[in-house]
């Protein structure tokens, strides 16, 4: 039996016309043609989403006693804005060619240029046109939170949390590079990467923000619950998205199978299978993570090596721990009643979702 206590569908509706209402403000669709497709790329990547991190900051505001009005849905929906920008640099970075099943924006703009016959490389300025987009994108989720129509002081009480949840996602996306150019990893590190760049970002400070949006200040049991439920359901999403990305079934993750592989993604799970294989089966992970021509064979054998380890099974185990830990947190804290099932249910979304 399913539920909808968290209202995710109601929720969806909402921040999606607010986040097309503000885009359309920015660039009109009847516009610049030169700019239409800038345009059209934002638009196709806010299209998408869970709406996760929207729905956290929303029931946060809820938990703490925030009334249901308008201005609440479009504060969160800017959170989706930074999430828009954040995917597009990570593709840049990654070389991803895909981003939920459609071209990412780098490989969107490349096409362009060479459809237009341009001069100049066409792989350089669909890089170049992505950074733009990601840093516009960016510069929006600022601008749509100070002008969502909460009262000032609310926004003024919880700059500070969004200011320092946009530092820890960049300074997350920079301990991703130097992760990667390390080679070898500990469980321990990547989960500093994790969180920084994916976990805290994505539940344990949206959630942050709509209760201190709500209170007009982090109280105790506040910030106990961020971290105890919070930053535990953060890990359980973040984890959940690696075995995703060397497990996931591409038709629902929109990206190809084992695209985090060729990337050489070094996530807990990839930290956890090369300290439980054997050395042989280590260097093999070793050999073939990161290589971009990793074929269906070369993900098979890697596969095969992360689950005989012990490592797919071990992460599964992670997950239910902290989800179990987090909604045991949860029912110690005094929200409202809506907010305890809600948020319930959303941790059990954001860590047992197939996308």
């Amino acid at each position: 039996m399913t539920t909808d206590a968290a209202g995710l569908n109601t929720l969806r509706t909402h921040v999606e016309r607010a986040l097309g209402e503000f885009v359309d403000r920015q660039l009109p669709a009847s516009g610049d043609l030169e700019l239409e497709p800038l345009r059209t790329a934002a638009d196709e990547l806010l299209s998408g989403g869970k709406r996760l991190r929207p729905a956290f900051c929303y029931w946060g505001w809820r938990g703490a006693g925030g009334t249901d009005v308008p201005e609440i849905f479009t504060a969160a929906a800017s959170l989706e804005l930074l999430q828009a920008s954040a995917l597009v640099h990570d593709d840049v970075m990654d070389r991803s060619d895909l981003r939920r099943g459609m071209p990412a924006a780098h490989r969107r703009f490349q096409a362009l240029h060479e459809k237009s016959s341009w001069h100049g490389s066409a792989e350089q300025f669909g890089e170049g046109a992505a950074i733009l987009l990601g840093n516009l994108l960016l510069i929006w989720s600022g601008e749509m939170w100070r002008t969502s129509g909460l009262p000032p002081e609310s926004l003024e009480a919880a700059q500070a949390v969004h200011d320092h949840m946009r530092t820890e996602l960049m300074c997350g996306q920079y301990l991703d590079l130097l992760e990667q150019a390390h080679g070898e990893n500990t469980f321990e590190s990547a989960l500093r990467v994790a969180l920084f760049k994916s976990g805290k970002y994505s539940v344990e400070q949206p959630l942050r923000l709509g209760l201190v949006l709500a209170s007009g200040k982090l109280a105790p049991w506040m910030d106990e619950l961020c971290t105890g439920y919070g930053r535990r359901v953060g890990i359980a999403f973040q984890l959940r998205d690696d075995i995703l990305g060397v497990f996931g079934d591409p038709a629902q993750t929109g990206k190809p199978a084992g695209d985090d592989l060729r990337e050489g993604k070094r996530t807990m799970l990839v930290a956890r299978a090369l300290a439980a294989a054997s050395p042989e089966d280590a260097q093999t992970v070793r050999r073939l993570l990161g290589d971009p021509a990793l074929d269906e064979r070369g993900i098979e054998t890697l596969r095969r090596i992360i689950d005989g380890s012990g490592a797919l099974r071990e992460c599964e185990e992670l997950i239910g721990d902290y989800l179990g830990q987090a909604l045991a947190a949860l029912e110690e804290a005094p929200v409202t009643d809506g907010a305890r099932a809600a948020l319930t249910e959303l941790a059990i979304a954001a860590t047992s979702r197939t996308t």
